[in-house]
């Protein structure tokens, strides 16, 4: 297991070029950004260039800055703007050499969606570029209202449906806690599916061990689950970030 550091979150206080330096300076050699459309991938790819770190995940769609919702793979309207923005993230994601690409489904209910999102998993997949994993994370009703994949059975079930080698499944112990009460006992029902790892405590998504997961008895069940992947940490640190990492030495 090695640990990552979603820059989104962690160091919140210094500017974004910046994050990477100080990632580099707390021992991480991967780190994660949300949603890197902003800054020119050259750029982004520069500054982890320069503090030895890989840039191992991103989210899909870009931003919306019209103010509406983040994602819409499982809108049924928007289909072909699914499309367009997605091949818009693989120009970003193969710029930046990124492992995994998080596809989020918007605010959508029922069979109609649930048809969407398989739909486009699978138009999405087929034309992924080389080496690039799409990734599906179910997101808690709190932090996400009305967010369709809000349920680690229903993401089983679209992955069995979308049955791709290059689709799977994103795990995050903050989402996982919220949404079934029991983080440890996700993972051991999902581990054969999981790609990825994400971590933050619950109800708050903040520094693990401060919250209501058990990370001791989860790190335990991960090392045993022959997962060798990363460990990221997605959570919001606290006034110093550097104070945070203990985890890191957990692992």
């Amino acid at each position: 297991m090695i640990p990552a550091a979603n820059i989104s979150l962690l160091w919140p206080e210094l500017p974004y070029l910046d994050r990477f330096e100080a990632a580099a300076a707390a021992g991480f050699t991967a780190v994660e950004v949300l949603f890197p459309y902003d800054t020119a991938a050259k750029e982004t790819l520069r500054a982890c260039t320069a503090n030895g770190l890989e840039l191992i995940l991103m989210n899909a769609p870009p931003p919306n800055y019209t103010g509406g919702q983040r994602g819409f793979a499982a809108v049924p309207d928007l289909a072909v703007r699914f499309r367009s923005d997605v091949t818009r993230a693989y120009r970003f994601a193969e710029a930046l050499n990124v492992r995994f690409l998080h596809i989020m489904t918007g605010e959508a209910s029922g069979e109609q969606a649930y048809q969407t999102f398989v739909d486009n998993l699978i138009w999405a997949a087929q034309r992924a570029p080389k080496g690039l994993t799409l990734t599906i994370e179910p997101l808690n009703p709190v932090a996400m209202p009305g967010y369709f994949l809000n349920d680690y059975a229903l993401a089983r079930r679209v992955l069995a449906a979308v049955a791709m080698p290059n689709v799977a499944l994103q795990y995050d112990s903050y989402h996982a806690q919220m949404i079934h009460g029991d983080a440890v006992a996700v993972y051991d029902d999902y581990a054969d599916i999981i790609a990825h790892v994400q971590i933050g405590d619950a109800p708050e998504r903040t520094t693990p061990g401060s919250g209501t997961v058990d990370f001791k008895r989860l790190f335990a069940r991960i090392a045993d689950s022959g997962y060798t992947g990363w460990i990221s940490g997605e959570y919001h640190p606290g006034p110093k970030t550097e104070d945070s990492l203990n985890w890191m030495k957990m692992l």
